[in-house]
Order: C-alpha cells, then sequence, then structure tokens
C-alpha cells in the first residue's frame, strides 16, 4: 500500500471512532427555538411582574407561581423541539437517536444541570433568590462544557459564554433578568444559527 492509501485508511479509521464517541444529530434548528422559547417566556415574565405593581416577587404569590409555570413552560418546549429536531436530523443521518454516545451526553449534561436545579431551588426557599438568574446561567454553562466532549465540539463555547454571562451577573444582581435573557435567549439564537448553517445545511 502507498503512503496516501495508508493516510486515508487512518482517516476513515479517526473518522469512525469520532462518530462512535460523539453525538452529532443534535439540531441547530432546536437551538434557535429554544432561544425564541426564552424571549418568550422572558416577555411573559415581565408583564406578569410589572402588571403586579411591584418590582420583585413574593416566594407564596400568585405572580411566583405563574413565573414558575411560565419557566416550565419552556423548559418543556425546548425540550420537546430538541428530541422532535434531532430524531428527525438522525434519521436523515442513517444515526439511531438513543445510543451509548447519547446517553452518555445526556448524563454529563444532566448531572450539573439537576445539580445546580436543586441547589437553587433550596436558595428559593431559603428566601435567597436574588443570585438566581446569574446560578441557572453558571450551572447550564456547566452542563454544556462538561457535554461537549460527546457531541459538537464548539457547544462548549456556549457553555464558556454562559458561565461567563453568569458571574458578571452575580456581580450585577439587579439585572439578572436581562443577563437571563442573554445567556437563555440572544445566545441560544445566535449559536443555533451558527450550528445551522455551519453544520445542518
Amino acid at each position: 500500500m502507498s503512503t496516501e492509501d495508508y493516510l486515508k485508511d487512518i482517516t476513515e479509521i479517526k473518522d469512525m471512532m469520532n462518530k462512535s464517541s460523539r453525538f452529532f444529530s443534535l439540531s441547530g434548528l432546536s437551538g434557535i427555538m429554544a432561544g425564541v422559547y426564552a424571549l418568550i417566556g422572558a416577555a411573559v415574565a415581565y408583564y406578569l411582574v410589572s402588571i403586579s405593581g411591584r418590582d420583585y416577587l413574593i416566594l407564596d404569590g400568585k405572580i411566583f407561581s405563574y413565573i414558575l409555570l411560565d419557566l416550565a413552560a419552556v423548559a418543556f418546549l425546548s425540550i420537546i423541539t430538541v428530541i422532535f429536531l434531532s430524531t428527525r436530523k438522525a434519521k436523515k443521518n442513517n444515526e439511531t437517536l438513543w445510543n451509548g454516545t447519547s446517553r452518555r451526553l445526556l448524563t454529563a449534561f444532566l448531572i450539573p444541570l439537576i445539580t445546580g436545579g436543586i441547589y437553587i431551588l433550596i436558595k428559593i426557599y431559603s428566601n435567597h433568590y436574588g443570585l438566581t438568574g446569574s446560578l441557572m446561567l453558571i450551572f447550564y454553562g456547566l452542563a454544556l462544557v462538561n457535554a461537549s466532549k460527546y457531541t459538537i465540539g464548539n457547544v462548549k463555547y456556549l457553555g464558556y459564554i454562559e458561565i461567563v454571562l453568569g458571574l458578571i451577573c452575580a456581580i450585577f444582581p439587579g439585572y439578572g433578568f436581562w443577563f437571563w435573557v442573554m445567556g437563555f435567549g440572544v445566545m441560544h439564537i445566535i449559536y443555533g444559527s451558527l450550528i445551522y448553517f455551519t453544520h445542518d445545511r
């Protein structure tokens, strides 16, 4: 065999190993939609607070319950969209959505995310919710960075941005809402667009 044949075989083996260890069926469009859902949810939350007559939330108040439902709706729609679009992309690429790689991806993503969610709930019910937006951004960013080794490599850069936004938000807690909008809304749309035009198409 010639040197070119050896190099071609090595490249093919490397590609096969890369495909077996990384999940490439994440859709950029799902990132865009998640960002849109976040912006709509933020607009609803802003409206709910504005009609409450105060610029803060009461933990056991009705508005607070509505905002929790609003956040849950954003999360639910985002998850459903990711599953639907990823399933469609996997079928298009003749891949299975649920395999060893996707399970490792989900595990790596959920461990920091669930840990952060529990910690945030503990802080909220201890009446320490001034840094909620900051903590959400930081733990979400950590989840993305942790999961990036099992999917498209540049997911980690979105994670880094979320972490940095969360840290800046901790310095300016009074602007937590706007940092949340930037991190979960605007950055998702920008990142999703980049993935869509560089990978999906």
